[in-house]
């Protein structure tokens, strides 16, 4: 009987068990090799991020014997942007290191980057062993911190260490996926030139969504005649949502019967709650909900936005498999001209510049009062996230890469 190949998946921010906040995208990977026959250690952060908490490694469940979990001890840190958080990764960075010194008994190392210092110490960790190195870029730091703090010459500065530490990290890839095109092209760039690449949006999983809209869609009270216009994610600086808000008070004096749903919290609740107020907005904050719950509110919209700063660094987001899994028009303000692409191509949506809150209302409103054009973008919509974003299927790209680098 052959022995199984071991594969090593390493995140920072994955969501585990039964924890509602967190990204899915490596454990999805993870189990879905299992399935193809290997024998997988998904080594994460015992810190989760998204609930700024410490878990408790000793009792922890997973749920699943798919893949066993590895935990990393990291420091606390109190936000997503902070300087305990650059320390955390650090310490996390030190401690990766000599996880691997220990433990190197692998045929392939998989690892999300950013974070960007943690990423190269396990790449060197790869070459020290002779172990092939997938580089998974899921965001690109520092570019994504230049739309909180970008002070000429002064964020140079300040941000040339991350640079130095992706720039290192591809230099050693033996492979590169990234989750759009752009970011796969970003890792190249800097990357041995001729080795393998994929691109695998985050996507979701079809039957999982659908699965939410048939246990939870009855239990949504909806309005005979209203329209909900929906944003679901983080609430902070990279997404352009004051105007949003700001859009819908121009829709409302119209459409009385349109109201906002942000499905998600972060930081800048309490502005984008002073934002309504100030405006007059109708704006229901339902925080974070479960994905099924989520799923179902999606399905229940008449219009998903991907509103984002004209600065932001994103380019595919997590959401955008959500949405258009719904089947709804999408507003993008997003500037990634890959995406602006997408939408204008696939005839999913409306491309808005963004900071424009009265460009967007007029959007917003054409949309209202042409139901017919809205079901046909819905309908183009769950098209392209059953041929390109269901993860059963787009995922297995990055399977067949594995399997071209260790058999």
């Amino acid at each position: 009987m052959t022995e199984k190949k071991r594969i090593a998946i390493y995140t920072q921010d994955a969501k585990l068990g039964n924890e509602v906040k967190g990204a899915t995208r490596y454990v999805y990977l993870a189990t879905l090799l299992h399935e193809h026959g290997y024998d997988v250690d998904f080594i994460t952060s015992g810190f989760q991020h998204w609930e700024k908490r410490q878990r408790d490694v000793e009792h922890f469940d997973a749920g699943t014997d798919a893949y066993a979990i590895r935990f990393i001890e990291e420091p606390f840190y109190p936000k997503n942007m902070c300087p305990q958080r650059i320390w955390a990764h650090h310490v996390v960075a030190k401690r990766v290191s000599e996880y691997f010194d220990e433990h190197h008994d692998y045929d392939l190392i998989y690892c999300q980057i950013p974070p960007n210092d943690v990423a190269r110490e396990i790449g060197k960790a790869a070459q020290k062993f002779n172990i092939p190195f997938v580089v998974d870029v899921n965001d690109l730091w520092p570019e994504a911190f230049r739309v909180a703090f970008d002070v000429p010459v002064l964020s140079d500065i300040l941000f040339a260490p991350f640079y130095r530490q992706a720039k290192a990290v591809y230099q050693m890839a033996d492979a590169v996926v990234g989750t759009s095109d752009e970011y796969r092209e970003r890792g190249l760039r800097d990357a041995r030139a001729g080795i393998p690449s994929e691109t695998v949006y985050v996507g979701n999983q079809l039957c999982e969504f659908d699965a939410g809209i048939a246990a939870h869609a009855s239990q949504i009270d909806k309005s005979a005649g209203d329209i909900w216009v929906s944003y679901a994610g983080t609430l902070s600086a990279c997404y352009d949502l004051e105007t949003l808000v700001r859009a819908m008070a121009l829709v409302q004096k119209i459409h009385p019967e349109a109201k906002l749903q942000i499905l998600g919290d972060g930081s800048e609740r309490d502005n984008l709650k002073a934002a309504a107020h100030s405006s007059g907005a109708e704006v229901v904050f339902h925080g974070y909900l479960p994905y099924s719950q989520m799923a179902a509110w999606l399905s229940k919209s008449d219009i998903t936005i991907n509103s984002l700063v004209e600065k932001a660094a994103q380019s595919i987001v997590t959401k955008i498999g959500d949405y258009l899994a719904a089947g709804k028009p999408m507003v993008n303000t997003s500037c990634s001209k890959e995406f602006r692409a997408k939408v204008e191509a696939d005839g999913f949506g409306v491309n808005v510049k963004p900071g424009d809150a009265e460009g967007m209302a007029s959007v917003l409103i054409d949309l209202i009062d042409d139901p017919q054009r809205r079901a046909l973008m819905g309908e183009k919509a769950r098209v392209v996230a059953e041929e390109q974003f269901d993860r059963p299927h787009s995922y297995l790209k990055t399977v067949r890469l594995i399997e071209g680098l260790i058999g």
